[in-house]
């Protein structure tokens, strides 16, 4: 599913195209990506007639930002949020139609209903999503010294690839990203987190933060059979910069031996067993 690169590349997609515009219309045409609304006034009343004020992020949550509401929007496996034209055909797969009043419309496509839609008030989010006061610090939009990472990394008795995915501790990072920062930073997904050196914080520190922003350069990932797609339909660039995912069987690009594919709990990791330690 989209990780923190390709959210930060639809946030500022949106920032661009619909910051500014109001909301005509509202269709919602699936149940379940709205089913949190069960107990608040339908999606639809709220947004009708808004403007979008802003458009930010918390971790992996898009968050669309009005006078008085908050539209929150989680894609999940499935999803796609992209720009459309009204004259265009609504397939069978589209879950919410936002209309503006200039501009087009936003759509919400996803054939499972992975994703999600919510609407509170700027003021009720927190209690709406508590899941959003608990993710720890973002990456991309959080300055954070290699030292103070390190002292929260080595207090941590568990695998790398699972303290990068927690969301609790880094917001927003997934399988994909984790095997690339690994790779980057040389270290394995199985090592212990409290067992790294100071060099091995420095470069896990580096390579977290070179690896996020040089996905979000590349507008993030879009792998075979991946749903991810920018706010304009095209798939991401950063698919071709990868250094160990999808490469299983392939040299590694830094020392040549086989790039290996690995189970890690009920997920897959890739890694490269020679300089990787």
């Amino acid at each position: 599913m989209p990780e923190l690169p390709e959210i930060e590349t639809l946030r500022r997609d949106l920032e661009k195209e619909v910051v500014g515009r109001k909301i005509k219309s509202v269709e919602v045409l699936g149940d379940k990506v709205t089913a949190r609304h069960k107990t608040v006034p339908p999606l639809a009343e709220r947004l009708e007639g808004a403007k979008v004020d802003g458009i930010s992020r918390k971790g992996t949550w898009l968050l669309v930002r009005l006078a008085d509401d908050v539209l929150a929007l989680n894609l999940g496996t499935t999803s796609q949020l992209v720009k459309a034209a009204a004259k265009d055909p609504v397939t069978s797969d589209t879950q919410l139609v936002v209309t503006f009043t200039v501009g087009g419309q936003l759509r919400l496509l996803d054939p499972k209903a992975t994703g999600e839609a919510l609407v509170a008030g700027a003021e009720e989010l927190s209690e709406q999503l508590p899941e959003l006061d608990e993710m720890g610090f973002d990456p991309l939009e959080d300055v954070i010294s290699w030292n103070t990472f390190g002292a929260a990394l080595t207090r941590q008795r568990v695998k790398l690839k699972q303290l990068l995915m927690d969301s609790r501790f880094i917001a927003g990072i997934g399988t994909v990203y984790s095997d690339e920062i690994l790779w980057a930073a040389g270290l394995r997904y199985d090592r212990e987190a409290s067992s790294l050196t100071t060099q091995d914080v420095r470069r896990l520190h580096r390579a977290l933060l070179e690896t996020l922003h040089d996905g979000v350069k590349h507008r993030g990932v879009s792998q075979p059979g991946d749903a991810y797609v920018d706010y304009y339909g095209k798939p991401g660039g950063f698919g071709n910069e990868l250094k160990v995912v999808g490469r299983d069987g392939q040299p590694c690009r830094r020392c040549r031996q086989v790039v290996v594919k690995s189970r890690f709990g009920s997920r897959f990791t890739y890694h490269c067993s020679a300089c990787q330690v």
